[in-house]
């Protein structure tokens, strides 16, 4: 028997994050991983052949990620996050020109609409086809929000009037790159949620880690929970929440170890929580009810080494097509200090690969480096030194329609039982910030319960320009 203050499962973000935040309110703090390796869906490791850091998939941050920023601050780490100030993103669609769209001086939501209508393949009614879209989402309200949740957003964006070419151009490649889902199968919800900040906040900058992903953040957190006497385990897997009446009272290991815990947290995604739970759990609370119905979204990474610069561009994502397998590229040698000015190694994501038939790692890399062309053509004539290719099964949980009403609250039923992680209700889409806001909900209510009532949540974006005047008195 081992006891401690709070045991958490899973070292991904939110475990992290709430550990340190736990851990700096003065509670010891056991952390449980069954991997490895801590950092989750966004760990970083060693290359064997290059010796190079890379990810387990590329991500971005933006600069409205207040709770993982404030993170990241708090860790000593938030320098290492190279900003690109001069666009916010560069789209490719050839044969016409990159489009590169930039956050203007105009309030918001016209800050991105000059370099809207610079795109040759739209034309000004295909953009004004927007209009009606964007009044709805600056007048939603929470209750208008969960009835479209149930609404595929393809369906939502025809019913609203947007053109054929608007809707394929720039609706499917934000559905693809943004939701991670195809726009037929996104939930009009999750994609209006989403842009009500990014077309509502005038602000946004788009970062990239300057070392491994997982390096901005899972040394530092392992150091600032044992320097507060607490532990981080890796390659130990919990096999069952301890529930004592209607009240969890720790863990039981795979080992047979048993964990005493005045309170627990699971930080782990939906089905491995369902896992957790004894007979009957799920069916009796219904937070529980749903967990297993959460679909994932697959990703296929891939890692292309040259043996030289390719060119300038860092980050950009190609315009849907509907055979395309890539859309979101990166090249490190201008993201990574270690490779600055040495070398290109492309970095690219196939988002949501279930929809593509099988491919082996010679297909998905020959496939790879010929999308990358589009934009990169340097690349058909440099060597290729060395490749790797990721399979992550799920990269988030899909936003399918009615996922959005399945995203339970921090807080259970089960006292002492508390839950972290990007797929709760934190008012964001899915991502690492959602993870980061879980996180800090999550080490809120365990400091309540426990007697040490604290602040640390960051509130949410507030939006600004027209859209704060249009939607005075909505969403909070």
């Amino acid at each position: 028997m081992e006891n401690v203050d709070v045991a958490i499962v899973g070292a991904g973000i939110a475990g992290l994050a709430c550990g340190v935040a736990l851990s700096d309110a003065g509670f010891r703090v056991l952390v449980l991983e069954a991997a490895d390796t801590p950092g989750g869906r966004a760990r970083s490791w060693t290359d064997a052949t290059t010796g190079d850091r890379v990810d387990i998939g590329p991500h971005i941050l933006l600069s409205e990620y207040r709770n993982m920023l404030a993170w990241l601050e708090r860790l000593g780490t938030a320098s290492q996050v190279r900003w690109q100030r001069e666009r916010f993103l560069t789209l490719v669609d050839p044969p016409h020109a990159p489009v590169a769209v930039r956050v203007g001086r105009l309030p918001p939501p016209l800050h991105m609409l000059p370099s809207m209508l610079a795109i040759p393949q739209l034309s000004l009614r295909d953009t004004l086809s927007n209009a009606r879209l964007m009044w709805r989402i600056a007048r939603l309200t929470p209750q208008a929000l969960q009835a479209l949740d149930g609404t595929t957003a393809e369906a939502l964006l025809r019913a609203d009037g947007v053109s054929p070419r608007y809707v394929d151009w720039f609706w499917r490649t934000a559905a693809m790159t943004v939701m991670n889902v195809p726009l037929n199968a996104c939930s009009a919800a999750a994609l209006l949620q989403l842009f009500r900040y990014l077309m509502g906040v005038g602000s946004y900058r788009v970062g990239f880690a300057r070392v491994g992903l997982g390096d901005l953040y899972v040394p530092q957190a392992v150091r600032a929970i044992e320097a507060a006497g607490g532990r981080v385990r890796t390659s130990t897997q919990a096999a069952s929440l301890r529930i004592d009446g209607d009240r969890a009272t720790g863990l039981r290991l795979h080992d047979g170890t048993e964990i005493r815990a005045r309170a627990c947290v699971a930080a782990v995604p939906p089905a491995e929580l369902a896992d957790l739970l004894p007979p009957g759990c799920e069916a009796s609370h219904p937070p529980f009810a749903r967990l297993r119905d959460f679909a994932p979204s697959p990703y296929v990474s891939t890692y292309l080494w040259f043996d030289r610069v390719l060119g300038p561009a860092r980050f950009w994502s190609n315009v849907w097509a509907p055979d395309r397998l890539n859309y979101d590229f990166y090249d490190l040698a201008h993201i990574r200090d270690d490779l600055v000015d040495r070398r290109s190694v492309i970095a690219a994501n196939i988002i949501y690969s279930d929809r593509l038939p099988p491919l082996d790692d010679a297909a998905i890399i020959e496939a790879t480096r010929r999308e990358l062309c589009l934009h990169v053509p340097e690349a058909a004539h440099a060597r290729l030194v060395h490749a790797a290719v990721h399979r992550i099964p799920m990269a988030i949980p899909a936003p399918f329609p009615g996922s959005e009403a399945m995203r339970p609250v921090a807080v259970t039923p089960i006292d002492g039982l508390v839950l972290a992680g990007d797929w709760l209700q934190t008012g964001l889409p899915v991502s690492m910030e959602s993870a980061a806001r879980a996180a800090a909900l999550a080490a809120e209510a365990v400091c309540t319960s426990l007697g040490r009532p604290r602040t640390i949540v960051k509130p949410l974006p507030r939006v600004e320009g027209l859209f704060a005047l249009a939607g005075r008195g909505r969403m909070p």
